[in-house]
């Protein structure tokens, strides 16, 4: 793996970052954007970081500046930082791990051997640094592992509610398509030359649900709808139309560009529950199936062995809207079935966020992963909010761990299949 085309260049850094920072960007030889914080006074330790998303279209140098905005927390308490906008976008978990490690060779060519790499993985980006966690492992590159608001199903399971939001979507409203429209089998998102564009989408959305609308606004049907919707599929109302265009536009780049123009999500034998009538929706809902070799290729691509040989510290919200904390047992099944179970220490905060928590949520959590690998004092949930609580004394923010919750299974959520 080739590190680097040419040395990166000094940049200016981002809002946000500790003034005496020293920024470095460039971009890599597949074509990825990087960036890197090296903050006054560093303790020698790098945090890689993967993005979530994922975006969809050409890599761009602005998403690195963005996110290093979001996550100056760790140049402030004295780690350097680094991330990478990925070779391409879309849903290609392999490729973006790739483009991480060959971050990590980057800065070791800029700063020399960093002292520890801690691997953080955000959102989507969670299951590309555990993807890569399992694939590099060689001279044990990586410390440690944190995962943040992570997508960790692995494979399609991340993602089976997605469908069952377009199917019970499209029985109560019809018009995604429209009748006048072409049909098309919900599971392949949308497709290929479709000119639907997200804000079409959300007026379709808006039409039928009067999500645009105060409650009081909407008409009774509108509201009937709605909340048969949220009753069902288990989302809450803010993130229905962000959940509709993930299962639309990424669902048509994964059959597109990912899977060989197959779709690896089906609904065939999924019993839904919640509505007013049960048995009439499930007798019309769409019902599709999955295609063998695209589940395949999927799982190739996003799956998850658990076979990670270093410490795995992760935090999940709650009530977060975005990528279920259903998500975390599955992963605490995933890596207990590979024999790492111990290599594992899940926490959860009472939060209803998912992009970002608090800075002495994330002090607590690198500080307690760094005293596990170079001390061998495994972190507990208890510790953590103990942990977090001290943390406030060198950076503002909350602090909301709840050690005494643990996660339903994901098929409490989201009908398995």
């Amino acid at each position: 793996m080739q590190p680097v085309s040419d040395p990166p260049s000094t940049a200016q850094c981002p809002p946000g970052v500790d003034a005496g920072t020293r920024c470095l960007s460039g971009q890599d030889s597949a074509g990825a954007y990087y960036l890197i914080a090296v903050p006054t006074g560093w303790n020698g330790d790098l945090v890689l970081h993967d993005h979530g998303g994922p975006f969809l279209g050409a890599p761009q140098a602005k998403r690195v500046e963005e996110d290093l905005t979001r996550w100056s927390v760790f140049p402030r308490l004295g780690y350097a930082w680094a991330a990478s906008s990925y070779r391409q976008g879309g849903v290609a978990v392999t490729a973006a791990a790739e483009d991480t490690e060959r971050l990590r060779l980057i800065v070791q060519q800029v700063l020399g051997k960093p002292r520890h790499v801690w691997l953080h993985g955000q959102s989507w980006g969670a299951g590309v640094a555990a993807k890569g966690a399992e694939l590099f492992t060689v001279g044990r590159p990586y410390d440690g592992v944190l995962l943040t608001a992570g997508v960790l199903g692995g494979g399609p399971r991340s993602y089976d509610f997605r469908l069952d939001l377009r199917v019970v979507y499209q029985y109560l409203c019809h018009n995604h398509p429209r009748a006048d429209e072409p049909a098309y089998p919900l599971n392949i998102g949308l497709p290929e030359h479709s000119t639907l564009t997200a804000e079409a989408l959300s007026q379709r959305i808006n039409a039928c649900l009067g999500i645009d609308k105060p409650a009081r606004e909407r008409s009774a049907e509108q509201q009937r709808k709605l909340q048969t919707l949220l009753d069902v599929v288990r989302i809450p109302e803010r993130s229905v139309v962000a959940h509709m265009n993930w299962a639309t536009f990424h669902f048509r780049e994964i059959v597109v560009k990912r899977t060989g123009g197959a779709s690896p999500f089906g609904n065939l034998g999924v019993v839904y529950h919640g509505s007013a009538d049960d048995k009439a929706l499930n007798a019309g809902v769409e019902r599709v199936a999955a295609e063998p070799a695209a589940v395949a290729a999927f799982t190739r691509d996003a799956g998850l062995s658990g076979r990670i040989p270093v410490p795995v510290l992760t935090v999940h919200a709650i009530h977060d809207p975005t990528a279920f904390v259903e998500l975390q047992d599955t992963f605490g099944h995933i890596m207990e079935a590979a024999g790492h179970g111990d290599d594992l220490v899940q926490a959860y905060t009472d939060d209803r966020e998912h992009s970002y928590l608090s800075d002495p949520t994330y002090a607590a959590l690198i500080g307690a992963l760094s005293a596990w690998v170079v001390g061998g004092d495994r972190p507990t949930p208890t510790g953590l909010a103990r942990d977090c609580e001290r943390a406030r004394a060198r950076v503002s923010g909350t602090c909301r761990f709840r050690p005494d919750y643990t996660p339903p299974a994901l098929s409490s959520r989201t009908p398995a299949r």
